[in-house]
């Protein structure tokens, strides 16, 4: 089940940071690590704070973009403290540690985490279905970035360790993968331009609330087969209407 649980740094600045969030990792059980955009490559000061967990550094997957990290996820929990205009729908870090044990027997799960300093941007928040907050001490919050994955990766556990004492039926429900729903929402964009309901020279932020919309309610595998059939639909009376016209 814990291999099904991958950790994903974005734009990671410092290489140390890497080899202590390895460290963080492994001392609770994960060893899926994922790197999106890192300044540097893991590096000897990398090795050296990872303190025994090289095997988690040496294994661990290089992308360019966080899509590409998540593509093949269904439920993608990104690690923000950042208050954001259009919030995300919020978990706390021990309802975050459940939902992903409670998932990752069907499918793979990611916990992200963004910059030391800028953590993640709006357009990577919103390629996520979950955001989470440690609720540290507000006169003092700061955590760095191998801390942060330590409390989620505790939580990873503690859930992990509750279901090994009290086996849980699996869930049979099936979700859209992460690719999915970005095609999905491309799909829908192109819907609404073709019927004018989004006006391309003034779209403002509709697409924003709908993906706040989707990510709230989860469409479920089949109900997002019945949205992308909706649409095209829609498309489909579009053109036959604009060819009884000609």
């Amino acid at each position: 089940m814990l291999d099904q649980i991958r950790i994903i740094l974005v734009g990671t600045s410092h290489t140390g940071n890497i080899g202590s969030v390895a460290r963080a990792m492994k001392t609770m059980g994960l060893s899926q690590l994922y790197l999106v955009a890192p300044k540097t490559l893991p590096d000897g000061q990398a090795y050296a704070l990872s303190a025994g967990a090289s095997d988690v550094l040496a294994n661990a997957k290089v992308f360019d973009t966080l899509e590409q990290a998540i593509a093949d996820c269904p439920l993608v929990i990104a690690v923000s403290a950042r208050e954001r205009t259009l919030g995300w729908p919020m978990l706390n870090p021990r309802q975050a540690g459940e939902l992903c044990v409670q998932e990752a027997p069907g499918h793979p799960v990611a916990l992200v985490f963004g910059r030391e300093k800028s953590c993640l941007t709006n357009e990577e928040l919103q390629l996520c279905n979950r955001q989470v907050s440690i609720p540290g001490n507000p006169d003092y919050s700061s955590l760095n970035l191998a801390m942060a994955v330590q409390v989620l990766s505790y939580e990873v556990r503690m859930a992990y360790l509750a279901t090994a004492q009290q086996p849980q039926p699996v869930s049979e429900v099936a979700y859209p993968s992460s690719a999915q729903m970005e095609s999905f929402y491309r799909h829908l964009e192109a819907t609404l331009n073709d019927t004018g309901f989004i006006i391309k020279q003034h779209p403002g932020v509709v697409m924003t609330k709908l993906k706040r919309l989707f990510t709230r309610a989860r469409p479920e595998e089949t109900e997002y087969n019945i949205l992308r059939g909706i649409l095209t639909s829609v498309q489909r009376y579009g053109q036959k209407t604009a060819g009884d016209k000609e």
